[in-house]
């Protein structure tokens, strides 16, 4: 069971992917290329082992732990730590979130390799192939209290079938200066709307707040 850090919620239709297309990678001048390089080797491991989607959910949970986790991060990152003490810390994070033997794997390499430092860098370069390999789109749910759930999965659902978008996956972020509302914000776009008793309501405004947005 994943108690460490929340997942994000997506809605997804079936992918299917050209055989050369995991091999393409765009790099950022301002990343760096060993980041890159690593992420780009775990997401075509996970891939080829049909394993991405919860070697994706692993990543989500350390990306999570790394912002929210300040001692954590002063740990893995520390110099002076010796590796056996990290590496303890690494094998009770992954035994406690439930792992894939691929992503344990991955950190201790990381480890060994005296790349932990990259570790950051690494989980968003992983996230920007992940997407760009199952033509996922990145929403960002604003909202003043945390959203139920289902809640949240109705609303990758009316997004994804609105804007056509092959996947959509929500990274809830709670914003209280909101009052009682929540923003949906994707690509170049953004929906302001009122937090309804029911989500179908929710639903149905979203539809046409959406439909205007795109006039």
């Amino acid at each position: 069971m994943r108690t460490l850090a929340q997942r994000s919620v997506r809605a997804v239709a079936p992918r299917k992917v050209a055989a050369g297309r995991r091999s393409t990678v765009s790099v950022q001048a301002k990343r760096n290329e060993v980041s890159v390089s690593y992420a780009k080797a775990l997401v075509e491991l996970a891939d080829e082992k049909s394993k991405l989607e919860p070697v994706h959910a692993d990543m989500d949970v350390v990306a999570a732990l790394i912002k929210e986790n300040k001692k954590l991060t002063e740990l893995i990152y520390n110099p002076v730590v010796a590796n056996e003490k990290k590496r303890a810390v690494l094998l009770m994070i992954g035994k406690e979130a439930g792992f894939q033997d691929y992503t344990n794997n991955f950190l201790n390499l990381l480890l060994e390799k005296d790349r932990l430092d990259l570790l950051e860098e690494i989980c968003e370069s992983f996230e920007e192939q992940y997407c760009k390999l199952t033509d996922t789109e990145v929403a960002v749910l604003r909202s003043a209290v945390k959203l139920e759930q289902e809640q949240q999965f109705l609303i990758a659902k009316k997004l994804q079938e609105l804007t056509g978008s092959k996947n959509i996956k929500l990274k809830p972020v709670i914003d209280q200066s909101l009052i009682a509302g929540f923003v949906v914000e994707f690509g170049s776009s953004q929906i302001d709307l009122s937090i309804k008793a029911q989500i179908e309501r929710v639903a149905d405004d979203i539809t046409k707040s959406v439909r205007t947005q795109l006039a």
